[in-house]
């Protein structure tokens, strides 16, 4: 009897040192969470027969340390979430290690290959699409037609009005000239040049007229924009129209917003003097948001949300069921499973450009592994003493 509960003690010690060897050569893994193998007694009716590794556990919620990485494709999650990921076969799986990257099918698939799970975007359209497979278009994005230009500026009140007729080759017949691109149906870029003049030393109106790559445009100005007497635009709406045609692409027609726009002594400076529209761009690269966002990128400058990902969480997340030491699937017993975007409830948001390290702790690791080796010396000397006491009676005998 001895013999045999003093086996099973080293059988059991060989998986507990199974269990650390691996935490050990683990730390460095991401996303690796450390196992505990635990003792269970045996027994015969009442008597005990020895020990054995009734179970081996993980402490999921225990999360590593985040590491640095640079690299605009990982994350780590600063929460209770998990990535999800489906494999080739159409199971979930469940993991923190945020390593992203395109597949060659444009699918957005984890360090394992799986493909990523969230809810597809379509740029201009605010519903998300329906859960599943992340794809990242990598066509062209098409040009797009600038329809409007947002301007604000202070208007000296310090200016003198020009004496003589605009003229925009004469740089004395007005007082500040801006200058905008702005893109055509085609991607074909244009230059909308405003120029500035006060329109009387007595009033506060400044009157604005327009060009279009140094040609007067179908519509566009004169408009004079008008100021109370503490310098705060009162024409209504503060906006300009400007229409030009372009001999191959679509008539351009642009609304010019003025808001914010002042009339106040000192400098005239320029705050704001943006367009929207955007020349033909090739695709050059993918990259997440702080938000989730599976972010498209182009070489016109532009980048586009395609895709949302989506975090899971558990009520009990402890009993979901390892595929690896760095990834899980759910089962019965893992309670309500609930998604939400990066940032909102306890899934937690992501740190770009970091990692999760394991949460393997090496010190309690090497302690444990001199536990397990006095153990394994105690076990080892009840068979010797076991084997002696049977020498000493068969000699007797």
């Amino acid at each position: 009897m001895s013999f045999n509960i003093a086996l099973s003690g080293i059988q059991a010690i060989n998986e507990q040192l199974n269990s650390i060897s691996n935490n050990i050569a683990n730390a460095g893994t991401y996303g690796y969470k450390a196992q505990r193998a635990n003792f269970s007694s045996m027994y015969a009716g009442s008597q005990p027969t020895g020990t054995q590794i009734g179970s081996t556990t993980q402490n999921i919620a225990l999360t590593g340390g985040i590491l640095n990485t640079g690299r605009a494709m990982d994350a780590s999650i600063d929460g209770r979430g998990f990535f999800i990921s489906k494999t080739s076969t159409g199971q979930e799986v469940y993991s923190r290690v945020g390593i992203f990257t395109k597949g060659g099918d444009d699918f957005l698939v984890d360090s394992a290959g799986r493909r990523v799970q969230g809810n597809q975007l379509t740029p201009g359209e605010a519903s998300e699409g329906k859960f599943g497979d992340l794809k990242v278009p990598a066509g062209d994005l098409p040009a797009k037609a600038t329809t409007e230009i947002d301007f604000a500026a202070n208007m000296s009140a310090d200016w003198k009005a020009p004496t003589l007729a605009f003229d925009p080759n004469d740089p004395s017949t007005y007082n500040m000239t801006k200058v905008t691109v702005a893109y055509d149906s085609l991607g074909k870029a244009h230059t909308v040049s405003q120029y500035f003049r006060r329109n009387d030393d007595t009033t506060r109106d400044i009157i604005v007229e327009t060009m279009v790559d140094g040609v007067a445009p179908t519509t566009g100005g004169p408009l004079t924009l008008e100021f109370d007497s503490s310098g705060k635009l009162t024409t209504t709406p503060p906006t300009m129209p400007i229409s030009f045609s372009d001999t191959t692409a679509a008539p351009v027609n642009i609304t010019v917003d003025y808001t914010g726009t002042t009339f106040q002594a000192g400098e005239a400076t320029t705050s704001t003097n943006i367009a929207d529209g955007y020349a033909t761009g090739k695709y050059i690269g993918v990259e997440l948001g702080s938000d989730g966002k599976v972010i498209a990128k182009y070489s016109n400058g532009e980048a586009q949300a395609v895709g949302q990902i989506k975090l899971a969480t558990f009520s009990n997340d402890d009993a979901l069921t390892p595929v690896n030491d760095t990834s899980w699937t759910a089962n019965g017993d893992v309670g309500t499973k609930s998604l939400s975007d990066p940032g909102s409830g306890p899934a937690g948001s992501l740190a770009i450009a970091t990692l999760e390290g394991s949460n393997v702790d090496i010190t309690s690791e090497l302690v444990g592994l001199m536990g397990s080796q006095r153990n394994y010396q105690a076990n080892s000397k009840v068979i010797t003493t076991e084997n002696q006491m049977l020498q000493s009676l068969m000699q007797a005998l």
